[in-house]
C-alpha cells in the first residue's frame, strides 16, 4: 500500500499513453501550480509533444527494470496511466515505490475491466444490479446456448411437431456432437431470423470494439463465430459473455477512489456507435458531453450506494484495495440502473469534456487519489457544458489509411471555448498527419449542450484531412425516462 505523503511542490510526472484522453490529461496537468516537469511515454501525438518532454522508455511488462531506472534517474514523483492495458499488466504494482506513486489501480484491481467474466462474478457476489448473462469458453457450447428452446419455438411457429432432422439438429447443438442436416429454406429462415435480442461480449480487452449487439439468433451466432472462431479480437475472445439486452438511457459514471473515499465526478454520456442516430457498429467512442442530466440526486446516491460502494467493498474483502478511476457504464432501465461494464481508467472520449470543465489543481487531485488522501481535495466543475466531437479517418472502425496531412488546428490555439485534443495523430518534421481511426477530439464549452455541439461541429468543418468524418448529433439523444436506447457499451 502506497504511503500517505503530501504532493511535492515541484511534482515531476510521467504520463503513460498517447491518445486523446492522454492529451486532455496533459493539457490539464500543464496548468497545475504543483507541476515540476511533465514527461510523456508517447510524444508522437502532436498535442502531447507540445506539452511534455519525451520519455525514451515505453511501457513493456518485460522491461520494467529499465523504466523503473529511468524514473529513478529523473526523480519521477507521480506516474499517471491513461490506457487500461498497462494497468492490467501491472504497471502500478511494478513502479510504485516509497517515494513514487502511480495513479491507477493494481493488476488485481484492474481485472474489473480486463476480465469481464471476473467483473460479472464480482457483481453477482456483491448483489450489484446487472444484466443476466452466461460465460462460455467453448465455441459449440455458446452456439448451443443460443439455440436453446428452439424446438418449442419452431413447433409454435409451424403448429405441428418438428421434422426429425430439426429435432436432431437441436440435440446436436445441446450435445455438441457434429452431424450434418439439410434444411428447407423456410426452416433456415426461421433459424436465422428468430428474434432473441442479446449482447455478445469478448471477455478480454478489445479496444472498445468487443461488444456486438444482436437482435436475432442468426446475428448472435455470427457474433460468436466472429469472436471465438475467427479471432476478430485475438485472445480477448477466448471467452465470451452472452447477456440479455438492456433497454434504456446510458450514462458514464466515473468516480475517483482512494481505497476508501469515493468521489463521483460529473456525469457524462458517450456515443459509441459510428453512425448518426446511434446506427452502425460500435467504436471506441464518437463523442461525449458533460454534464449529462440523466440522474437526479436521489438516483445518483442510489448508484453510489448500490453499485460503486459494493464493488469497492467486494474487492477489499478479497484483499484488493482500489485506487484510481472506477468507471461504471450504467443503463437506466425500467427496473432501475444496471451495470453494463466496469472500466479501471478514465474514459475516452469522456475525459476530454471532463478536463475542459474541471476546476481545481489536477495534479493535487491525482496525487491525493493515489496516496489515499482524497478526502478534502479541492474538486469542482464549471457551470458550462462541454461537448466533444470525434473526427475520424475514413473507414473507421474498420480498416483505414494513415498519413493524411491535418490542417486547420492552429486557428484554435488559445481559444477559451474550443480545444482540439489530438488522438490518432503523428507529428512529423514536416507536418501533422493521421495515425489512427479516431484522430481529433474537438471539444467546445458553452452554456447549453446545443450551443457547445454547434461550436464543436463548426470547428470540425474548419479542420481538414482527407476522408474526415464525424457525428454531428453528439448530445442530441432524447434522454427522457420514457425514451429508450439499446445497450451498446464497449470496453
Amino acid at each position: 500500500m502506497p504511503k500517505q505523503m503530501p504532493c511535492p511542490d515541484n511534482c515531476n510526472i510521467l504520463l503513460i499513453g498517447g491518445g486523446g484522453r492522454e492529451h486532455a490529461l496533459a493539457w490539464k496537468i500543464a496548468q497545475s501550480q504543483k507541476l515540476g516537469t511533465l514527461y510523456a511515454s508517447d510524444c508522437s501525438n502532436g498535442g502531447i509533444a507540445a506539452l511534455a518532454t519525451p520519455c525514451p522508455e515505453q511501457w513493456d511488462a518485460s522491461r520494467v527494470f529499465y523504466m523503473s531506472r529511468w524514473c529513478d534517474q529523473h526523480d519521477i514523483h507521480l506516474i499517471v496511466v491513461g490506457p487500461e492495458v498497462p494497468l492490467t499488466e501491472g504497471i502500478t504494482d511494478e513502479l510504485t515505490t516509497e517515494t513514487r506513486l502511480v495513479f491507477g489501480p493494481s493488476r488485481e484491481a484492474a481485472r474489473i475491466e480486463g476480465d469481464k467474466s471476473y467483473a460479472k462474478e464480482l457483481m453477482r457476489q456483491a448483489s450489484i444490479p446487472t444484466a443476466d448473462s452466461r460465460t462460455f469458453t467453448n465455441y459449440d457450447a455458446a452456439r448451443g446456448y443460443l439455440l436453446r428452446g428452439l424446438d418449442r419455438d419452431l413447433e409454435n411457429e409451424f403448429k405441428q411437431p418438428l421434422a426429425k432432422e430439426v429435432t436432431e439438429f437441436i440435440e446436436w447443438c445441446s450435445e455438441v456432437e457434429k452431424k450434418e442436416f439439410v434444411f428447407s429454406d423456410e426452416l433456415l429462415d426461421i433459424l436465422i431470423h428468430r428474434e432473441d435480442p442479446c449482447v455478445v461480449k469478448a471477455c478480454g480487452l478489445a479496444a472498445g470494439k468487443g461488444v456486438i449487439v444482436c437482435n436475432t439468433v442468426g446475428e448472435a451466432l455470427d457474433a460468436v463465430t466472429l469472436i471465438m472462431k475467427d479471432k476478430a479480437f485475438g485472445d480477448a475472445g477466448n471467452a465470451i459473455i452472452i447477456e440479455e439486452m438492456m433497454i434504456g438511457n446510458e450514462v458514464s459514471v466515473l468516480a475517483l477512489v482512494d481505497g476508501g473515499t469515493i468521489w463521483v465526478l460529473d456525469l457524462c454520456q458517450d456515443h459509441k456507435q459510428v453512425g448518426e442516430g446511434d446506427e452502425g457498429p460500435n467504436t471506441g467512442g464518437m463523442g461525449a458531453f458533460c454534464p449529462a442530466p440523466l440522474l437526479d440526486e436521489e438516483m445518483l446516491n442510489y448508484v453510489e450506494r448500490e453499485i460503486l460502494v459494493p464493488a469497492v467493498d467486494a474487492m477489499r474483502r478479497d484483499g484488493i484495495e482500489y485506487r484510481g478511476v472506477l468507471y461504471a457504464g450504467i443503463m437506466l432501465t425500467s427496473a432501475g440502473p444496471k451495470v453494463l461494464e466496469f472500466n479501471c481508467r478514465f474514459g475516452d472520449p469522456e475525459t476530454q469534456p471532463l478536463m475542459a470543465r474541471l476546476q481545481g489543481d489536477i495534479v493535487d487531485i491525482l496525487w491525493r487519489t493515489a496516496s489515499g488522501t482524497l478526502d478534502g481535495a479541492d474538486l469542482d466543475f464549471s457551470d458550462d457544458v462541454a461537448c466533444c466531437v470525434v473526427m475520424c479517418s475514413e473507414g473507421y472502425p474498420n480498416s483505414y489509411e494513415k498519413g493524411k496531412p491535418i490542417t486547420g488546428i492552429e486557428q484554435f490555439q488559445g481559444q477559451d471555448n474550443t480545444m482540439i485534443f489530438q488522438a490518432g495523430t503523428n507529428c512529423t518534421s514536416d507536418n501533422l498527419v493521421t495515425s489512427g481511426g479516431r484522430v481529433l477530439g474537438v471539444t467546445a464549452l458553452a452554456s447549453t449542450v446545443d450551443e457547445a455541439r454547434e461550436i464543436a461541429n463548426s470547428a470540425c468543418k474548419k479542420i481538414h484531412f482527407d476522408g474526415a468524418f464525424w457525428r454531428s448529433d453528439i448530445g442530441c439523444r432524447k434522454n427522457k425516462k420514457s425514451d429508450s436506447a439499446t445497450s451498446v457499451s464497449g470496453d
